[in-house]
């Protein structure tokens, strides 16, 4: 060998000496493949993304590379003979971002998933003398993008992505087909024109203006289309992401329409409340627990009371002094502090005038927002109040001349104008034996007149028997004396059947006596 080969062979040596240990220390694995399929070198990171340590293990030659690791597609496709990378740097094809996920033959799940690129060094007459396959692993971003991708699907929050270079979307979650009632695959064939997720948004403009810039964009209502026609009211962001080396955006939703909707039954039941409130033709009034302060009352209450709206609202009812006494108040305000409700109590309430005036309040605890508070309802009952009194008064009055009333009568004005609990039941012991005898006559279908006869007395006699048989027993006429009766299975046969009145002496006639006198 002449000089200049020589040398130049000497300084082809070292430059590839000095390429290998620049490959060596990259990042990325690299592989030389000779064209006649021998695998020449790999440099460490190759080794250590296949799991061996020496090119040897990788194998001899592009075949044994085959045999010994399986590849796949992502999709889970299984690569063959010429599909495989390294065939195709083989046949010079110039290809790059080829992802492959990478097994050890005879296991059925990859260890590793590559990102794989060719390179082919020429000589001096631009014909193939090293094939280069750099290999990168990625196994961890594509983990990441698997963990994301089962989060996204499994969130319950409705989410959707679209990509920046074309606003169209690529990513679908269960929750927003479920909100909106899309189809999956129409979403994913359509842009962000086609299914505006910021329709109706209160920052449209801003999101709009976020979205092309890809920055975030802020919290905002809006109200989407859904393709019945009906619209859902929701709150809508937009956060800038990263998904295979492309710019995206995911936008997340919260669904406000139960909240729209149980707003709505609020307010109407509060327009329901009010009416009902304002038009009740019962005074009603609303005060604060704490402090008893009124905060609303209706017209029948201002009717009632005489109190203006404006005069009463927002004071305490010990202050307007609207109970005859402060020792009425307290005891009130006392039991509505113990969270008992007030039913049906006769109170005497001083009215705007200084009239007082008596009342039946009830009282209900309720809930305005997110205030406690308790409901009075008050009703008039001082007519009828005035009416007992003046019925007292005239029974006291014809009390005092009790000459021409039946003792009966005296005891039912007696129990009017002093209203006792009615006496407990009596049974037939409470009877004297005479009543018990007409009782039993009455029980046969006997009138005074025909008891009298039976029983040989007067008719005032059996009319007083009959009063206070009434009178014992509760009753106030003859077939409810004898419905009593029968009930405690005392029907009248079983009495004795009066005896009857001895026969009166002969009388003489008056003739006879005159005779015998004559004759004497």
């Amino acid at each position: 060998m002449t000089a200049a080969p020589l040398l130049k062979s000497l300084r082809d040596s070292a430059d590839l000496r000095h390429l290998r240990q620049i490959i060596a220390g990259l990042d990325e694995g690299v592989i030389l493949i000779d064209p006649d399929q021998d695998i020449l070198w790999a440099n460490d990171a190759a080794l250590g993304m296949h799991g061996v340590e020496s090119v040897e293990d990788l194998g001899a030659t592009v075949g044994d590379y085959r045999e010994r690791f399986q590849l796949r597609y992502r999709n889970n496709h299984r690569l063959h003979g010429a599909d495989y990378p390294i065939e195709r740097v083989l046949s010079g094809e110039a290809f790059s971002q080829v992802v492959v996920e990478v097994a050890v033959a005879g296991e059925d799940e990859p260890r590793w998933v590559h990102q794989v690129r060719s390179l082919v060094l020429t000589d001096d007459h631009d014909e193939p003398e090293c094939l280069v396959m750099i290999v990168q692993d990625v196994s961890a971003q594509f983990e990441a993008e698997d963990r994301f991708e089962q989060s996204f699907n499994a969130n319950p929050a409705p989410a959707v992505i679209c990509r920046l270079c074309d606003l169209r979307f690529v990513k679908v979650n269960q929750g927003f087909v479920d909100m909106t009632g899309h189809d999956r695959e129409a979403v994913l064939s359509r842009t962000v024109y086609d299914i505006d997720v910021l329709a109706r948004a209160d920052q449209r403009d801003l999101a709009k203006e976020r979205l092309a810039e890809g920055r975030t964009i802020p919290q905002m209502e809006a109200e989407l289309d859904c393709p019945g026609g009906e619209t859902k009211l929701v709150i809508v962001a937009g956060q800038p992401i990263d998904m295979g080396g492309q710019p995206c955006m995911l936008f997340t939703f919260a669904d406000l329409e139960p909240r729209r909707k149980a707003e709505s039954a609020l307010r109407q039941s509060e327009e329901r409340f009010t009416r009902t409130f304002s038009l009740a033709p019962v005074a009603l009034a609303i005060g604060a627990l704490d402090g008893h302060q009124l905060c609303d009352v209706n017209e029948a209450f201002t009717s009632l009371t005489g109190y203006e709206s404006a005069e009463i609202v927002a004071r305490p009812l010990g202050e307007v002094e609207l109970w005859e006494t402060p020792a009425i108040r307290r005891a009130l305000e006392a039991e509505i502090d113990a969270g008992n409700a007030i039913r049906d109590r006769e109170v005497r309430i001083r009215v705007k005038d200084g009239e007082v005036i008596d009342c039946i309040v009830s009282t209900e605890p309720i809930q305005l927002g997110d205030r406690d508070c308790v409901l009075w309802a008050m009703r008039d009952i001082s007519t009828r109040k005035a009416s007992e009194r003046e019925l007292v008064h005239a029974i006291e009055a014809v009390m005092k001349d009790t000459s021409w009333l039946s003792r009966s009568i005296m005891e039912k004005l007696a129990r009017i104008r002093t209203p006792q609990a009615e006496p407990p039941g009596v049974g037939l012991d409470e009877l004297t034996p005479r009543e018990r005898e007409v009782l039993a006559l009455i029980c046969r279908g006997l009138d005074d007149k025909s008891i009298a006869r039976t029983l040989d007395v007067s008719g005032n006699t059996v009319r007083n028997h009959v009063a206070r048989i009434y009178s014992k027993i509760g009753v106030n006429r003859r077939n409810a004396a004898a419905a009593w009766a029968r009930a405690r299975g005392f029907d009248g046969d079983s009495m004795p059947t009066p005896a009857a009145p001895p026969a009166a002496p002969p009388v003489r006639p008056h003739h006879d006596t005159l005779s015998t006198e004559t004759a004497a």
